[in-house]
């Protein structure tokens, strides 16, 4: 590694440009830290929207951005999941209702680029946070420092590298940690549209043949829409024109929000899961996709992201009182230690659901369906289950 430019001195670098990166920037800086954001310039508008659970909103509120993403998102105050496998084995619907946790809501739903231009604005405002547009080129971990070289020749040293740049991560693969990769043979077809009924704050999720089928509200008679096909089922959904598409979404969604006109064009991804073999490295922790994918079911992945980065955040701010090395192995070892059993036992779960979907084992069929029936009439049961959807961990904790 070479630079012809001295190193410029921080306490942490972040990399990367999305929801995790720019909210771990902010909170790091938060704690009288000298940080600097590395992000690209992102030009591609993002249609796809994200549901954030109260301990994400919490985590929000506490740097400051809450109430400029509120405005633009639609609350959440029940989840209804309906069997529409067609198969021997149905489960009954399942109704999740926030007011039986004593919440105004479990969340807001909000598009992805509504979000980010607000954190785009709080980064540039925030004292003690340097952004430039720009990737990094290499990276060296040491004992005492990391040393990143930007593609723009910049040269930056830093205690602590927060890794929040995605699930082909140029620093977890600088600091050779490995990854458990797999996929699945399914593709997301998203896009956001507009309906005749009102969704009354209830997102909708249809359990099909072929993975989920999910409506969830945005302001207005508006909802984001994710529906998981084959490839082949989602190359048919993308080539039609916009009238038959919207004919047949409204097929599958039972008509029960009346008739639809799409707002955004359909886009689509292949649906994959990663975990990364390690959350740190010498210097370096992992955040976000860097660490875990998995597809989206349930609204886990940004939320889960946002655990990550409160507890980087704890262990971070806890050496710092202590005037302790905050980017040591300690540290690092701890923040790791909190995070493994979450994001194993979030990723476990949504994999066997999606796989369950898939399945044609009747003794599969028939568990998932017994255990919807359990859920939907047994309501401790029920309860336990939306605390701990939305709050890992506070089982018998969460009020507001």
């Amino acid at each position: 590694m070479s630079s012809s430019h001295a190193p410029e001195q921080f306490d942490i670098a972040i990399v990367g440009g999305g929801p995790s990166g720019r909210i771990a920037a902010l909170a790091l800086a938060q704690q009288g830290l000298s940080c600097i954001l590395i992000a690209p310039s992102m030009e591609i508008k993002d249609g796809r929207t994200t549901a954030l659970w109260q301990r994400s909103i919490d985590l929000l509120r506490d740097i400051g951005v809450w109430s400029d993403i509120e405005g633009n998102a639609a609350s959440l105050k029940k989840m209804r999941m309906i069997d529409s496998t067609g198969r021997l084995f149905r489960a009954p619907e399942v109704v999740f209702d926030s007011s039986e946790l004593g919440l105004e809501e479990f969340g807001f739903n909000i598009l992805n680029s509504e979000l980010n231009a607000v954190l785009e604005k709080f980064c540039a405002a925030q004292s003690g946070l340097e952004e430039i547009s720009d990737t990094v080129e290499s990276a060296e971990f040491g004992d005492d420092h990391a040393t990143l070289v930007t593609s723009g020749g910049r040269t930056i040293s830093a205690k602590l590298v927060v890794a929040a740049d995605g699930r082909r991560s140029t620093l977890r693969e600088a600091a050779g940690i490995e990854v458990k990769s797999w996929s699945y043979p399914q593709v997301a077809v998203v896009l956001n549209l507009e309906h005749r009924l009102p969704h009354q704050q209830v997102s909708t999720e249809f359990h099909t043949a072929t993975g989920p089928f999910t409506l969830v509200p945005l302001p207005g008679r508006q909802s984001s829409l994710v529906c998981v096909e084959t490839a082949d089922g989602a190359a048919d959904l993308l080539a039609m024109t916009d009238e038959d598409l919207e004919a047949d979404l409204e097929r599958r969604a039972h008509s029960i929000l009346g008739r639809f006109k799409l707002s955004t064009k359909p886009q689509s991804f292949p649906l994959s899961g990663l975990t990364a073999t390690s959350l740190v490295g010498p210097r370096l922790a992992l955040v976000g996709e860097t660490a875990h994918v998995f597809p989206p079911i349930g609204a886990q992945g940004l939320n889960l992201s946002l655990r990550d980065i409160r507890d980087l955040i704890s262990v971070v701010a806890s050496a710092k009182r202590a005037h302790a090395d905050f980017g040591g192995k300690t540290v690092l070892s701890a923040y790791e230690k909190k995070r493994f059993s979450d994001i194993r036992t979030r990723t476990n779960a949504v994999d066997m659901l999606n796989r369950s979907l898939l399945t044609g084992f009747l003794p599969v069929q028939a568990a998932r369906s017994a255990g919807m029936y359990l859920a939907g009439r047994i309501g401790p049961l029920r309860r336990l289950l939306m605390r701990e959807g939305i709050a890992p961990g506070t089982a018998f904790q969460l009020h507001r």
